[in-house]
């Protein structure tokens, strides 16, 4: 026998195509809601037929949050509402996080039962550092905005991951190696399904690899963080830190250009009093 659930918000994960991969604990309190907010009723209902239940649903989409939100808010007082998104964990690249925000104020319970997500999956099969890593979700459409998109992102120090679809693939490719340089990365599609695949190489090699294919199904890119930068020499050290102190006492030059190239303080102040004597003589 299984406790009864309290009232309040359940963010439930789905599978991303597998439907074995829903968990145990999803499955229980998919089947014991009072009401499921759903993206599309047909998606969901098939996944609750092939557990063998049916649960009354309502949309919730970005199209009807604002309208339905309230009455949610307001179930979730004295009943058990759970939020699942058309495939994996729900609020990634997904409506929902505005109902979890005022679930919360008005003093509801949240529960979250985690379970599949794509961009995490995709990055497990990558190969590329995962200690570090920005999720981008859809790049915009239009050109100019996502090579802007692009460029905001270009000196983050961490693998990236964001969200394509097939006829865009090809184009979004050649706007990273663009905006990126050539990084190693990956393109990772169908995940847990039958046909799963995960193409590593550099942004150009997928890009031609794509531009005349453009694949099918879900597709999750992983992009490499940028290389390390080489280590400054030290004639631009020598310059900056000369320019420095011609505003700056030695020691504030120093911290400056410390900064600035990520170099020992204390070894430039010592080259900045060097140079000061070479003034000086």
């Amino acid at each position: 026998m299984h406790a009864e659930l309290s009232p309040g918000l359940y963010i439930v994960a789905t599978p991303i195509g597998n439907l074995g991969d829903l968990s145990p604990r999803a499955a229980d309190i998919l089947s014991r809601a009072d009401v499921i907010a759903v993206e599309d009723s047909r998606v969901t209902a098939g996944l609750l037929r092939h557990i063998g239940i049916k649960r009354p649903m309502t949309p919730y989409h970005d199209h009807n949050a604002d309208q339905v939100r309230p009455g949610l808010i307001e179930r979730m007082a004295r009943q058990v509402v759970a939020l699942v998104s058309d495939a994996g964990t729900p609020l990634i690249s997904d409506p929902g996080f505005k109902l979890v925000r005022d679930a919360r104020a008005a003093g509801h319970l949240v529960v979250t039962i985690p379970g599949p997500c794509a961009a995490i999956a995709a990055l497990t099969l990558a190969g590329l550092p995962t200690d570090r890593f920005f999720f981008l979700g859809f790049l915009p459409a239009k050109s100019g905005a996502r090579a802007e998109a692009i460029r905001e992102v270009a000196g983050i120090r961490a693998t990236l991951i964001l969200y394509e679809s097939g006829p865009r693939l090809a184009a979004c490719l050649t706007a990273l190696a663009e905006g990126l340089g050539d990084r190693e990365a990956a393109v990772a599609r169908e995940i847990s399904k039958k046909f799963e695949e995960c193409v590593t190489g550099t942004l150009v090699q997928l890009a031609e690899r794509y531009a005349d294919a453009p694949p099918k199904g879900e597709i999750v890119v992983i992009v490499g963080p940028p290389a390390d930068a080489p280590p400054p020499a030290i004639e631009d050290a020598d310059a900056a830190l000369a320019e420095a102190m011609t505003r700056l006492p030695a020691s504030k030059a120093a911290g400056e250009v410390a900064k600035r190239f990520g170099l020992d303080r204390r070894e430039l102040y010592a080259r900045a009093m060097a140079l000061k004597g070479e003034s000086d003589a």
